[in-house]
């Protein structure tokens, strides 16, 4: 049985802050990789339809319309399959293990799924088809029991696999799993894929209860701390459940996307791995959640990136990214056997933009730190010592050439946006100096954050276009020029700044999405629009007074969500879903362009 490839859109996600899986709209797990974001994949149909693997439970009714929700405010998916002749369901979740409460301690890494007759009768069929390492091991099947099967990779290397059920399961020649069974109103059926830990057979009924129940308990009470109490609070609400998902528990980084290999354009080469931490996702991510009153993720991150910072060599400065762990070597490497989603080849796992210079990210650094001192905790002694280090860098290199927060492959260029987070990087530096009487070569920071700022007015100032511009000396348009205002570098109303979005909203902007940039990148194919730039153009009009026009486009950038509430990096021309999926940088700009509008509403209406 082959799953089609469904839409990008068309998935939810569950996890267990250790990694994601997506469920399709017909009842397909067809990405998967466990038991970390970044261990090599156990499904992954979606991105080769034949030798990914997938793990598929649906219900077998004429005409089924399927409809996917989450449990109020938490992440535990359901899909159900609507016909006149029944209703079948199937909740899937991963555990969040509470041992304190009763739960499973062997839970940790564990997919559970569960299909249930909601109305008439109704027959199911389940197919377990994992394929490991990326599809290049192969395994075999043991059968333990009637309900009870391991799935043994050729490789020790790799964690073996176990699949536990109430219906008896049959093996195939194939290496796959199984099953049909019917179910009556108000019967379920429970299936447990997990890593092997050598446990006893069969399904421990009580304990899947609880362990339901803890984990419904968990993600509800995660959300109830949330201080947001404005406008479109359940797509806010929403957005800090997608970016808690993408947080490590273990290790506090978090995540860009959980995949790897969904294209940027159908067909072309623009198919990257997001699976890793990217300080400035990460730090942009960290003042999301910091403004919703998350708080202890905040600090789980500052702890990571101190130890990154611990590991920087004399004269050095931080990589732009690093593996969840915080390793540094992140090799590229192109899976030549898969497909790719759609035929989008070359599939890639690894990235080679780790090597990049990104001068951006030490803005976005210190801007989180400096909201994580004012909002949470004061920072430590060493991390100053750490920061003003990192500080001095950019002083000596904020007129570099680099690849730029869009990690252009065409060549290094000097650009407008690395410029404007430099500044930031050594303004934030300041402030920090001065808000808790740190020791900082104040004169010399003082000099550089001057010398930036007349730079970027004189040199990346477009007179003909009235705009910021791209590069120095340059004439295109770059959307990354939208966070300028709200990182306080111009303000909202200056006039400069107003023309500037006049430009944004010539070139750039289709109805109410918005393209990073139109020039040649050195890449191939022509890619969609950014979701996440279209929320920073909503928090600029915000910003600078046109708060009728910011929420027109806001609500209509709520419509290209998915039916969860859920985005990729990109839409495409037909409003479809490209790039991996879900992308926390689009999620961030959700909920940071809500609070802006929800404020100026506020203040309008009063």
């Amino acid at each position: 049985m082959k799953p089609e490839y469904l839409p990008i859109e068309c998935h939810g996600i569950v996890g267990n802050l250790q990694t994601v899986a997506l469920v399709a709209l017909d009842g397909c797990i067809d990405f998967l990789c466990m038991p970390y974001f970044d261990s090599p994949s156990i499904f992954a149909a979606l991105l080769d339809a034949q030798k990914g693997g997938f793990f598929k439970i649906a219900a077998q009714l004429q005409n089924a319309t399927p409809k996917q929700i989450y449990v109020a405010d938490s992440n535990i998916l359901m899909t159900r399959f609507l016909s006149s002749d029944g209703v079948g369901e199937v909740s899937d979740y991963m555990p969040m293990v509470v041992e304190k409460e009763g739960g499973n301690p062997n839970a940790e890494h564990q997919l559970v799924r569960r299909a249930k007759c909601v109305r008439g009768e109704v027959r199911f069929e389940m197919t377990c088809q994992p394929r490991f390492d990326y599809g290049r091991a192969s395994h075999r099947v043991k059968q333990i029991a009637a309900n009870d099967v391991l799935f043994l990779p050729e490789h020790d290397r790799i964690p073996a696999f176990r699949l536990r059920a109430q219906p008896a399961l049959t093996a195939r020649d194939d290496g796959s799993v199984q099953t049909e069974f019917t179910l009556r109103a108000n019967e379920s059926a429970l299936f447990v894929f997990e890593v092997e830990h050598g446990e006893e057979t069969g399904i421990r009924e009580r304990e899947e209860v609880v362990s339901f129940k803890n984990t419904l308990n968990f993600w509800q009470s995660w959300t109830s701390r949330s201080n947001y109490q404005g406008r479109w609070r359940e797509m806010v609400n929403r957005s800090a459940l997608v970016l808690k998902l993408l947080t490590s528990q273990r290790y506090g980084s978090i995540v860009a996307a959980p995949t790897f290999g969904l294209p940027e354009v159908i067909g072309g080469g623009r198919n990257w791995d997001y699976r890793y931490t990217w300080i400035r996702d990460a730090s942009f991510t960290l003042y999301g959640l910091s403004r919703l009153g998350f708080v202890s993720e905040a600090g789980a991150f500052m702890k990571w990136l101190e130890d990154r910072c611990r590991d920087i060599g004399p004269g050095d400065g931080l990589q732009i990214m690093y593996g969840i762990d915080g390793r540094k070597d992140l090799p590229e490497e192109v899976l030549e056997h898969w497909e790719g989603y759609r035929g989008s080849y070359p599939v890639r796992i690894g990235n080679g933009a780790a090597g990049q210079l990104q001068l951006d990210i030490y803005g976005e650094l210190l801007d989180s730190v400096y909201i994580y001192n004012k909002y949470g905790q004061p920072i430590s002694h060493d991390l100053w010592t750490d920061l003003s280090r990192l500080v001095d860098w950019v002083c000596d290199h904020w007129d570099a050439p680099d690849e730029g927060i869009w990690e252009v492959r065409g060549g290094q260029q000097e650009l407008f946006y690395s410029r404007l987070m430099c500044w930031v990087a050594v303004d934030r530096g300041l402030r920090l100096a001065d808000k808790r009487s740190f020791p900082a070569p104040r004169a010399r920071w003082l000099a550089a954050r001057d010398d930036i700022y007349n730079q970027i007015y004189r040199e990346f100032w477009n007179p003909e276009l009235q705009s910021f511009v791209q590069a120095r000396g340059g004439k295109f348009i770059d959307a990354a020029c939208l966070l300028a205002p709200l990182v306080r570098f111009v303000g909202p109303t200056d006039p400069r700044w107003l023309s500037t979005i006049k430009a944004v909203t010539e070139y750039l902007v289709d109805d109410s999405l918005v393209y990073r940039y139109r020039n040649p990148d050195g890449l191939t194919g022509q890619e969609g629009t950014f979701c996440m730039c279209s929320f920073w153009y909503v928090e600029a009009l915000a910003r600078a007074g046109d708060v009728s026009r910011a929420r027109y486009i806001f609500e209509k950038m709520l419509g290209y969500a998915n039916h969860l509430g859920l985005y990729a990096e990109e839409l495409g021309p037909s409003g479809e879903h490209l790039g991996n999926f879900p992308q926390a940088f689009t999620h961030l700009a959700l909920i940071s362009a809500a609070f802006e509008l929800n404020r100026r509403l506020n203040e309008r209406r009063a």
